[in-house]
């Protein structure tokens, strides 16, 4: 294996590009904010032009090391996070999409297709068992020892002890929901983003009783998605024909973005913890290479640059 050039993790960027569904190009686009230098398909320059396979639907940064999701290859990759040089494969899942670690030897794996969550040792690099569940489970967070897990092909957040794996109670929360975050106040914020019949919400849940505390609606014409929030973990971000923000001690949906969309396609969003900028993807036209825009705290535009196919999300370190 090729020994690549260590990533600086006082100020890089990882891009998460998945790349087209069946073409086998995603990467990883690694941005420098401090000199503005960019490397385009930094995992098949680290490792000897191998490809990394089909649709990276995820990047999960743990314990010295990444894991990336591989959709459609049905696979995890594991790197390390010095050199992105690979260093395991976890296969046998039916159509990953997320990854939570729960301690250092243990993870879930949410799937898309599959009738469960998997769980993997992360030191044997393997799938030891699953959790029976909804298919189209997506984001999850972990606290009070408790997975939630959101699920796009139901209206439920799904409960998990993380110490039995097994699910122990669900949260009724509407359609589509497939993002959720902690705030400062150890609150879970879950949005859903509806459909053609039922409005999306955003929802403020108590972890601790799993009552729901706050409920706001969207407009039916909505397709809220990519819930974020930022360091400090008191300001919420999300895409809906924009970037919008809404601070936590927010009663009431914004009434416009904090950044309109005009003709782009926005696909990812994420929020860099080290300055509060708020990183977007304009996918174009799903086939050329994704434009990130880089927009400052009050909204205005600050930089852009070119990374892989389909942006999808960010990964600060």
């Amino acid at each position: 294996m090729k020994t690549g050039t260590t990533i600086n993790a006082q100020s890089k960027v990882l891009v998460v590009n998945e790349g087209g569904f069946g073409y086998n190009n995603a990467d990883v686009t690694v941005y420098d904010p401090a000199s503005g230098s960019m490397t385009d398909n930094y995992y098949r320059q680290q490792n000897n032009n191998e490809v990394l396979g089909d649709v990276c639907q995820s990047v999960c940064k743990f314990n010295n090391r990444y894991y990336l999701v591989m959709n459609n290859s049905n696979k995890v990759m594991v790197v390390d996070a010095g050199n992105f040089v690979k260093t395991a494969v976890i296969a046998g899942f039916n159509s990953p999409r997320f990854l939570l670690p729960l301690t250092y030897s243990k993870a879930y794996v949410s799937d898309l297709y599959a009738s469960s969550i998997q769980i993997v040792d992360l030191n044997a690099h393997a799938i030891t068992g699953s959790i029976p569940c909804m298919s189209g489970t997506e984001e999850m967070v972990l606290i009070y020892n408790k997975a939630f897990v959101t699920c796009s092909n139901s209206e439920y957040c799904y409960v998990i002890n993380a110490a039995t794996d097994a699910m122990t109670d669900s949260i009724r929360v509407g359609k589509n929901a497939s993002s959720l975050v902690v705030d400062r106040y150890s609150k879970l914020w879950i949005l859903a983003g509806g459909n053609s019949s039922q409005a999306g919400k955003l929802l403020r849940i108590d972890p601790a009783t799993l009552q729901t505390e706050l409920s706001l609606s969207f407009s039916l014409s909505d397709h809220a998605s990519h819930l974020c929030i930022n360091q400090t973990r008191d300001t919420l971000y999300y895409l809906n024909q924009g970037i919008h923000r809404f601070l936590i001690s927010d009663s009431q949906l914004p009434s416009a973005p904090l950044v309109n969309q005009g003709s782009k396609i926005y696909y990812g969003l994420g929020v860099n913890p080290k300055d509060y900028t708020i990183y977007a993807s304009d996918a174009i036209d799903y086939v050329q290479k994704s434009r990130i825009e880089v927009y400052k705290p009050d909204g205005s535009f600050k930089t852009s640059f070119t990374a892989g196919i389909i942006s999808n999300g960010f990964v600060f370190e």
